[in-house]
């Protein structure tokens, strides 16, 4: 499709590290070479940037943890058509750290996970493994929530499911105050999603039920596409296209 992925070095030698380096076809290094890293901190995979620091996949504490004990995701569920009594299945095409997916799958979704960047998918896999030994919800990792590394255009092409959920890179910003240190490392990684216009259409076309975009609020439509309802929150919007 013409998108170049940045693949980063593990900077450790652990049995965790080898293992994921296999997985993913990432390079394993001794000594800090370049300004983004991956690194093994005990259990945890973090990727780190020298200058802005680290972000890792948290499905137990952190936002996730608050969204899960206090409540959250409302307007999530009801733009995936989530009621009582209906759990679409949804393919969320543009995973990223995985927070919109494991709100759904924690209520009652069966939800698989997209992620074509080696990097952004170690994380992810790594967030499952160590999430599999919560009580509370290491249930989800095996039942509802799965991993698939692969680019979302040839997934959407062998997958049957209701929902396809597409959550593109936002759209630069003038004020580049505005933009969470997450965001900033996620880009350098993973770049700005310019194939997102292709990637509706074929979602549009294999998504049973309905295609989401999540949208700055800010922003104009995907591809100029007008979708048939949306809802609005306060910074996000949630665009909605049924079949």
């Amino acid at each position: 499709m013409g998108v170049v992925l940045m693949t980063i070095p593990i900077l450790a030698t652990t049995p965790l590290a080898i293992k994921i380096a296999e997985m993913f076809h990432l390079t394993i290094i001794d000594s800090p070479t370049t300004p983004l890293l991956l690194y093994v901190k005990e259990e945890r995979l973090e990727l780190r940037d020298l200058t802005m620091g680290a972000i890792y996949v948290d499905f137990v504490g952190g936002a996730l943890g608050y969204r899960r004990r206090y409540g959250g995701g409302g307007l999530l569920a009801k733009a995936i058509g989530l009621k009582h009594g209906k759990r679409p299945t949804v393919l969320d095409a543009t995973a990223g750290l995985g927070r919109d997916a494991f709100i759904l799958a924690y209520m009652g979704c069966h939800v698989q996970m997209v992620e074509r960047s080696p990097v952004i998918a170690a994380l992810l896999y790594n967030g499952l493994q160590r999430a599999q030994h919560e009580p509370d919800i290491g249930f989800l990792m095996n039942d509802r929530l799965q991993l698939i590394y692969d680019d979302a255009q040839h997934s959407l092409l062998s997958k049957q499911v209701d929902v396809v959920y597409l959550d593109p890179m936002y759209p630069h910003r003038n004020k580049s105050a505005l933009v969470k240190k997450e965001m900033r490392i996620l880009r350098a990684v993973a770049g700005d999603d310019l194939d997102a216009p292709a990637l509706l259409k074929t979602a549009l076309t294999y998504a049973r039920q309905r295609v989401v975009v999540k949208r700055p609020k800010y922003a104009k439509h995907l591809d100029d596409n007008i979708p048939n309802f949306s809802l609005k929150s306060e910074k996000t919007r949630f665009d909605i296209y049924l079949k």
